[in-house]
């Protein structure tokens, strides 16, 4: 199995057990390193957390009166796959990036999607690129400012979410699943988890009542997982799909897609609100000028640049969904799935089998 060509058919230092479940309690106990802003002093905050303020409403926090400006910029990237992967993946660009902000860059490998929200609002993270689903979370939570994605000349690019099963196996349809073991990644996540959610049910499925809902923990595993045989499907991301195809993690051929959503806008790159403004717009143009080299565009699927975006604007479909699904990006929502991370390092650490 290849990825369909675009613009012809749709497309889709922690240690790993203290980062997992030292950044979901700290997430759980409320972060408990910000103080919150009172009710006089903003006049509108929406769905933001007590700590941000969103005076303009345009959904994401303000600047506060405090900035800071970092010597060392802290850059991340959505462990939607093996960190390290993209680690190697951005290093043209965290060389570039240091080149144009003249500050070290540092590379940050978070192993979670709570640990890498819980960073950037403890103020660890200086600049990270979060999943479509997290995002939203990252922006209320903890303060993220949403300004690029990847893409092209064209502007920001998209994926699909789409639902894998082995080729061998005799399920064709999404009415087959019922009654089968498959895998979502994480809560939060928008194709593993929401979009399924907010989606089958018209397709006449309805997750957790028609099939075994499993959590695999990423989309990554998802899709080793059908491979191996612990899960009969899984709905993943279409990109991550596919450069694991291209990178000879899996073999395209042994798996089979029976369902393909339309598209959702892909992992977007945030700052931190509390930035300077003079380094925040030095980041902004410095993301915008930069061109992926080859081995960069191969491992992007065709992605040559970082195109500009606003959450307002360019999130909309994935705050539908959110709410449709019920979840929305709020305090509530936000401090379940850290619970239900919590537990899962928890047990991890102490070498309980997964449910």
């Amino acid at each position: 199995m290849t990825a369909p060509a675009r613009g012809t058919a749709p497309l889709g230092g922690y240690h790993v057990t203290f980062a997992r479940y030292g950044a979901a309690l700290a997430l759980l106990c409320g972060f408990g390193s910000l103080s919150p802003l009172r009710a006089d002093e903003c006049p509108n905050r929406g769905q933001l957390d007590d700590a941000y303020c969103d005076a303009n409403k345009d959904l994401v926090a303000d600047v506060p009166a405090k900035t800071r400006d970092p010597s060392v910029i802290v850059f991340a990237y959505t462990p939607v796959e093996d960190p390290a992967v993209y680690e190697n993946s951005f290093k043209p660009f965290t060389t570039y990036l240091s080149q144009c902000t003249g500050k070290r860059v540092v590379y940050y490998p978070v192993q979670s999607n709570s640990a890498e929200i819980e960073a950037m609002r403890s103020g660890r993270l200086t600049v990270a690129g979060f999943s479509t689903g997290p995002l939203g979370f990252a922006v209320n939570m903890a303060g993220a400012i949403p300004f690029a994605a990847k893409g092209t000349e064209k502007g920001p690019e998209g994926y699909n979410l789409i639902v894998v099963v082995k080729a061998s196996s005799p399920y064709k349809t999404l009415a087959d699943l019922k009654g089968k073991r498959v895998a979502h990644t994480a809560p939060s996540s928008n194709s593993g988890n929401l979009a399924p959610k907010a989606l089958f049910p018209e397709q006449g499925l309805k997750p957790g009542e028609d099939y075994k809902l499993l959590y695999s923990g990423g989309h990554d595993k998802s899709a080793l997982g059908v491979g191996t045989g612990d899960y009969d499907a899984a709905p993943v991301a279409s990109d991550v799909f596919y450069r694991m195809v291209a990178r000879g993690t899996i073999k395209g051929d042994d798996y089979r897609v029976i369902y393909t959503s339309e598209k959702f806008p892909t992992s977007g790159f945030a700052y931190a609100h509390d930035l300077k403004p003079e380094l925040a717009e030095k980041l902004k143009q410095c993301f915008y000028d930069f061109r992926f080299p080859p081995d960069m565009v191969k491992d992007f699927e065709g992605d040559d640049r970082f195109a500009p975006i606003t959450y307002l604007k360019d999130w909309a479909i994935v705050r539908k969904v959110a709410e449709e699904s019920g979840t929305p990006y709020n305090k509530v929502a936000y401090e379940r799935e850290a619970a239900r991370e919590a537990e899962a390092a928890r047990k991890k650490a102490a070498g309980a089998p997964k449910p």
